[in-house]
Order: C-alpha cells, then structure tokens, then sequence
C-alpha cells in the first residue's frame, strides 16, 4: 500500500474515530447512559465443542477486534522495515531515535508523579501515539506542512505502535498458562510450513489465524499479540512478477475478446477470474492484506474500540477526583511535556551528532509541532489502561487525563503549525 494511501485512510479514520468517541462521550453523560454500559457489560460466549469463551462486549471488542488493528500495525510495521522509511538505516535513524525519546520521557514523567504509588502501574499509557488523531490534524494543515513532515510523524508512530506491542507483551500479561504454550507454537510452525509450501488461499489463512487467537487467549498474553504474530508472519514475496503478467494477459484477453464474440458468458467469466488471479498474484499477501483490510481496522475496529472505550463519566465528582489524582496529572504532563521532551530532544541530539539529518522541506519549527502533535496518545493510551488498571477509580482518572492531554495536543499541535508554518 503506498505511504500517501495509508495516511489518506488514517486521517480520514481519525475522523470517524473522533465521531466516536463524542458519541461515547455524550451517550455515557446522558439519561441513557445505563443502557450504554450495560451494552458493553452484556455477555457473550463462544462455544465451539469443550471450547467456551464467555467475556463481555467490551472486552470482545478489545480483545477479539483489536486484534485486526494489531494485525495491521504488523503489516505497515513489516512495510516500513522491508521497503519503507525504516529500510534505508541512515534515513530511519531519526525517527526511531524521536520515537525513543517520545516513549521514555512521557513514561518518566510519569513515574516522577506515581513513582511507588498505586497508579505506578500505568507508566505505559502516556508512551503511546495515536497515528489516526495525529495524521488527521496534519491533513487539516493541508500544504501548510510538507509531505516529508507526515511520513516522519508516520514512522515515529510505526515505531512508537513496535514499542507498545512490546510493552503490552513483556509488561502487562499475567498468570501464564505454559500448557497452551505448546499449541501457540505448533500453529506458528504450522503457519510457516503453509508459507513455504506456497498455500495461497486465505481463507485457510484465517481459520488459522482464529485457531491463534483462542491459542493465545488461553495462554494468558493478550490476544491481540495473535494479530501481531499473523501480521509477522505474512509473506512479503510476490507470487509473480508483474512482467509475468505483462507476458500473459495479451493472450488472456485475446481469449477473452474469442469468447465475447462467441457470448460464451460461461467462459468470460473464467478467463476474467485467471486474470483476476494473475493480478493479484503479482501483489504480495502483505500487500494484499494491508489493502483489504487497513480500511476495515481504520473505519469499523478503531471507531467501535472508541465508542466501547470513550464512555466517561464527566460528573463534577469524577472530574474533582481527577484532577486530585496523580494518575491524571503524570497522564497529561507525560503525554503533553514528556512527547515535546522526548521527540525534540532525541532529534535535536541525533542532528548534533550528525548521526541524522531533519527530512527534506522540513525546519525545527515543524519538529517541536510534530512533537505536540505525538501527545495525542487516545487510542492506544486507552488500550493500555485497560490493561494496567483494575481499580475503577484509576481507570477513571486515567481515561480523563488521556482524553484531556490528546484533545489539548491536538489543538495546541494545530494552532503552532498553523502560526508557524507557510504553504
């Protein structure tokens, strides 16, 4: 999928989930607001022979869509190291250093907030950057900010989106199950040998890639590492050449012109079913993958994550508390002074040292906007709440001071770029 494609769905994904979340927002605080948290506290079971699964709609949709976004970040992830940004070491450099410093500095800041408290535990959620929010506020600067400064911003959140996975699979899972273990690796054995006995159909693809997920599930690590594992696991190697299609197809619509004349429908409809094949054979899985389903995670997963994760309760009472509460405050001091810290200092250095250089058409004014920009952490931070606290009260809190720092970013990011900045 080309770059300018994917910030194209991003950004228009960022406003879908920005509807989203509003409408969270507004549902939770209104006189119907039992019957959005009874929506997501709802039941539901999978059972498929001894196999049950019964969890929450809330945590289906954490646990079982959010694992098609995972898949994604994967995909783009593996995009950008093969052929992307992340390809060319000297040129990636930067931005996995700004990336590094745009995780570690909102964490301490954190930490010199809730460093031995009860809220430590969350040090993760201001590490996160939400590439839809973040790109969808680029777009709206349309040619104000050149397009060298939205691929730097995409691949510090390729990378941030490496660190988060890291972080969700290393730090926030539990209680391991080590008898699923041996199952986890045989479908990952399983998966390779289909690769590399050249199993094309994907349809075989995804009832392995469900067999994964339950797997996981049952392990005890957070299932969406599944679609991190399937999204790894994809073959970046074409089927065929595109000069093999070029030496095909003319004989293929010669075919094709025949039976039309002959309205042999029957055949036509064969003949454009082996250049549909032949076409798509010249296009990788990962590729494939990316196209097909970017769109679904971008437009369906992330805005449903938002409408089941956004519901906050806005009373005087919850705003009073959070605002007491250090949870918040090390939140939106992390995700607003620790993403400029970090991202800006770690470019600054990297340029000082001569070990990088600012992308083309860019200048610092655009580095410390972009820098503001990355406090914007919604998505991601909101996942990774869920996971570090069980205390309502934290969660709370936290939901706040992510809401609060990604909507003032946003804004704050908007305005500097648009003052400092010339079409």
């Amino acid at each position: 999928m080309p770059v300018q494609t994917f910030i194209r769905t991003e950004s228009f994904g960022g406003l879908l989930l920005l509807t989203a979340a509003i409408i969270a927002i507004l549902w939770a605080n209104s006189p119907w607001s039992s019957s959005y948290f009874d929506l997501w506290q709802a039941h539901v079971s999978l059972e498929a022979g001894p196999l049950t699964i019964s969890e929450d709609l809330g945590h289906w949709v954490n646990d079982g869509l959010m694992a098609i976004f995972f898949f994604v970040v994967a995909l783009e992830i593996k995009r950008e190291f093969l052929y992307g940004e992340l390809a060319d070491r000297r040129r990636c450099a930067l931005p996995i250093a700004a990336a590094a410093g745009g995780m570690v500095a909102p964490a301490l800041f954190f930490l010199l907030f809730n460093g031995g408290g009860e809220g430590e535990g969350g040090w993760g959620i201001p590490m996160a950057t939400d590439i839809a929010f973040a790109l969808g506020v680029l777009a709206l600067l349309g040619r104000r900010v050149p397009v060298e400064l939205r691929v730097f911003l995409l691949t510090i959140a390729v990378v941030d989106d490496l660190g988060a996975i890291a972080i969700i699979a290393f730090f926030y899972t539990e209680d391991l199950a080590l008898s699923s273990a041996g199952f986890v690796l045989a479908i990952i054995v399983a998966i390779v040998a289909m690769n590399r006995a050249g199993v094309r159909s994907y349809n075989a693809y995804v009832v392995v890639g469900v067999l994964l997920w339950v797997a996981v599930f049952k392990m005890g690590v957070h299932a969406t590492v599944a679609g991190v594992v399937l999204g790894a696991l994809t073959p970046s190697q074409r089927y065929s050449s595109s000069r093999g299609l070029l030496n095909a197809a003319p004989g293929l619509l010669r075919r094709f012109q025949s039976v039309m004349e002959k309205d042999d429908h029957d055949d036509s409809h064969a003949v454009l079913a082996d250049l549909a094949t032949l076409g798509e054979a010249t296009e990788s899985p990962m590729e494939h993958l990316e196209r097909l389903v970017h769109p679904w995670s971008s437009y369906v997963v992330l805005p449903l994550f938002a409408l089941a994760n956004a519901g906050i309760v806005l009373s005087r009472q919850a705003i009073d508390d959070a605002l007491r509460s250090p949870v918040t405050l090390g939140i939106v001091i992390g995700l607003l002074a620790g993403k400029v810290v970090g991202v800006s200092a770690a470019t600054w250095l990297m340029v000082r040292l001569r070990l990088g250089s600012l992308p083309r058409n860019t200048e610092w004014t655009h580095i410390w906007g972009v820098s503001i920009i990355a406090g914007m952490g919604f998505s991601v931070s909101l996942f990774i709440t869920g996971l570090a606290y069980e205390d309502d009260s934290l969660t709370s809190a936290a939901r706040i001071g992510v809401l609060a720092a990604s909507v003032i970013a946003g804004a704050l990011g908007y305005a500097f770029l648009r003052l400092t900045s010339r079409v």
